[in-house]
């Protein structure tokens, strides 16, 4: 079934036989298939709805939210895809060559520690400055890469986590295939809803996912009042494991409130992707000592650790300031609020507190798709990014520039149609 569904031959939302008369034309035991549809629902392939029978998830596990994508056409602008601009990000050639060479000095073998020194130094600084509260630190393959190994030190198939709707579709993705349950958490502009948490919290939910800054897709950023808030609020409920993601961090100037302390178990996530570049792969990740004991020693089962020829380069990165963060922050801040701005002018509501996108919610999410297509806009529709919130398309601004602010506008005005509002109510 799984495989059916990977392929496409079973369809998002397709009734699958009853239990009984599968075993029967199998010629296998009911329990065998009890078991099967088991498997298969704790991996996020189907679910089950009692007398109503199991049916094949409407976004399964095997089926990536990423598929969920509109292909620009020639002579079609791809706003869709979420990548930075990169024009902002740094040359690599002199980073490399100079970790190449102290490899080369002090060759890295078998046995040396998980994380270079030199990355460690850096990026606890960098914490510090923060305000993140002192932790060990490990270094994880990206942002995602962390989390899920954040959730397997601490979680088993069948636990809640909270996540937030919208919200980023490669974490949407991740927690069904792992076989844990998402739980939608409403959000606006300064982050998730401390009302929404708690009913999250209070349904079961063990985990709860946080972005500070830079939300994917609507922009959100944690204000400090919104911080005091959850703060409080997962002082209430210390058992719960709080994961924040500041992938935004080196490009967003809004500053970084974050909520750990009140929880036993916590970790914070910093991918270099957006400021640096994807293909780099490198997050920093820290959190409590048992947290990052569980991740540092699960990771030494599988990968060992994330290459030291990396560390050192995005170490070196850092140390020869790179990446002029306020130049960067102010250059996606300028094309994103004049977007935002151009927008409300013509009386459509838009997000973009932060970061690189701006969400716009729409009455019709495949029309407005497929007109801003006509009109020469590739956008990325919103199911890729929902679960329960409303429709709504991402642009994001890194391949715009500030003159093309206005015939965007023009063409998601046109397209939208009269907006819902980005929370549940």
């Amino acid at each position: 079934m799984e495989q059916g569904v990977g392929s496409g031959d079973l369809a998002p939302g397709q009734l699958l036989p009853p239990m009984r008369e599968l075993a029967t034309a199998l010629g296998v035991n009911p329990n065998t298939v009890a078991a099967a549809y088991r498997t298969l629902r704790e991996r996020g392939v189907i679910e089950t709805a009692g007398r109503r029978g199991s049916r094949v998830r409407p976004k399964p596990a095997t089926t990536a939210r990423g598929s969920l994508r509109v292909e620009a056409p020639p002579g079609v602008r791809d706003a869709g895809k979420g990548n930075p601009d990169a024009a902002l990000l740094p040359p690599l050639a002199e980073a490399f060559a100079v970790s190449a060479r102290r490899g080369d000095e002090r060759p890295d073998l078998y046995g040396q520690a998980p994380v270079d020194a030199g990355f460690a130094r850096l990026a606890r600084a960098a914490l510090d400055a923060d305000g993140v509260p002192d932790g060990p630190l490990a270094v994880t393959s990206g942002s995602l890469d962390a989390i899920e190994r954040v959730f397997a030190a601490h979680l088993r198939p069948g636990d809640a986590v909270a996540v937030e709707d919208p919200g980023w579709g490669g974490l949407l993705d991740l927690v069904p295939a792992l076989g844990l349950k998402p739980v939608p958490v409403e959000i606006d502009d300064e982050g998730p809803l401390a009302h929404s948490v708690e009913r999250a919290l209070r349904a079961g939910a063990r985990a709860v996912v946080v972005t500070d800054r830079a939300q994917n897709p609507t922009g959100a950023a944690v204000s400090a009042e919104r911080a005091t808030e959850l703060r409080a609020l997962l002082a209430r409920h210390p058992r719960t494991l709080l994961i924040e993601d500041d992938h935004g961090h080196a490009i967003v100037d809004l500053p970084l409130h974050p909520l750990a302390g009140g929880t036993d178990h916590w970790a914070m996530v910093r991918s270099v992707a957006k400021a640096y570049g994807p293909d780099l792969r490198v997050a920093t990740l820290t959190g409590d000592p048992v947290t990052v004991d569980r991740v540092l020693g699960r990771q030494r089962l599988g990968p060992g650790w994330v290459s030291r020829l990396l560390q050192r380069a995005v170490a070196h990165l850092w140390e020869t300031g790179a990446v002029d963060v306020a130049a960067v922050a102010r250059s996606y801040g300028e094309r994103r609020d004049a977007l935002v701005r151009a927008l409300a002018e013509r009386g459509v509501e838009a997000h973009g507190r932060s970061g690189m996108n701006v969400w716009v919610p729409v009455a019709d999410e495949t029309g407005a798709v497929a007109q801003l297509l006509q009109s020469g806009w590739a956008v990325a529709p919103g199911a890729r990014f929902r679960m329960a919130s409303r429709p709504g398309v991402r642009l994001t601004v890194s391949d715009m520039s500030v003159r093309d602010v206005e015939a965007v506008a023009d063409a998601v005005a046109a397209a939208a149609g009269p907006a819902p509002a980005l929370s549940y109510g």
